[in-house]
């Protein structure tokens, strides 16, 4: 195989995109390595793929999303289809889900449900969302154009904010994820967290650090790392994955 720019793959399958924006694909038939369903979207024009752990879902220069692998990992765009043939410019996704970020603001999601492929319980809070997805292993948390943060999928894993909604509301200007669990920075330089306590989503033991002058917040399987002004970092959440400092 040669002119090869980009290769990706589920957690069984891989892709490659070619110089001419073709894109090949091979491995387990079901997750992604059997494209010919789609064959005929995919012969040029394709600049980005993103992946779930059974599906692919490739950007075109047009804007539209040409999707394919496994229905319950995000693989079935039919229920979608219209909203993906055009404008959207990016797209992320949990292990089961994807979610497309289009020019207008607005965000498209599908695949499982419960992983954050149903967004239609904040779907009018999404309607301009504007700024940035970002993802832990089940959940997507969007930060919109006023810092507020919106979080879908499941809930032990960040997808319910409701403990920290009213921290959450303007002013946010990063959010990362662990496999499980949310920190998000805001103007202020405070951080504050959600998500399973165990791998970081509670940081009630160095929250008294946290109050100010965070500058960025790092992230591993399981813990955090913020960076401070001062020069200093805090670390919280399970230790073997670097949460002990």
């Amino acid at each position: 195989m040669e002119g090869v720019v980009q290769v990706c793959g589920t957690d069984v399958a891989f892709e490659a995109i070619k110089a001419n924006g073709s894109v090949v694909t091979w491995g387990d038939a079901d997750a992604g390595g059997d494209s010919s369903a789609v064959a005929p979207l995919l012969t040029e024009c394709v600049v980005q793929v993103c992946v779930s752990a059974g599906a692919f879902a490739a950007i075109k220069a047009n804007g539209s999303v040409v999707i394919w692998g496994i229905a319950e990992y995000g693989g079935d765009s039919s229920e979608v289809a219209p909203l993906l043939m055009e404008g959207v410019v990016h797209v992320c996704r949990t292990a089961r889900a994807f979610a497309a970020t289009k020019a207008n603001g607005s965000v498209v999601t599908l695949g499982e449900a419960s992983e954050g492929g149903d967004s239609s319980a904040v779907a009018t809070l999404l309607a301009e969302c504007g700024v940035q997805v970002c993802v832990s292993a089940r959940v997507f948390a969007a930060i919109k154009a006023n810092g507020g943060v919106v979080t879908w999928g499941n809930a032990e894993y960040g997808g319910d904010s409701s403990a920290v909604a009213p921290l959450l509301t303007e002013c946010v200007v990063q959010v990362c994820g662990t496999a499980e669990a949310f920190a998000a920075i805001r103007a202020n330089g405070s951080v504050v967290t959600w998500g399973n306590a165990e791998y970081g989503g509670d940081s009630s033991v160095v929250a008294s650090l946290l109050t100010e002058g965070v500058v960025r917040v790092f992230v591993s399987a399981g813990a955090f790392a913020a960076t401070m002004a001062n020069g200093s970092v805090v670390t919280w959440g399970d230790a073997e994955y670097g949460g002990d400092s």
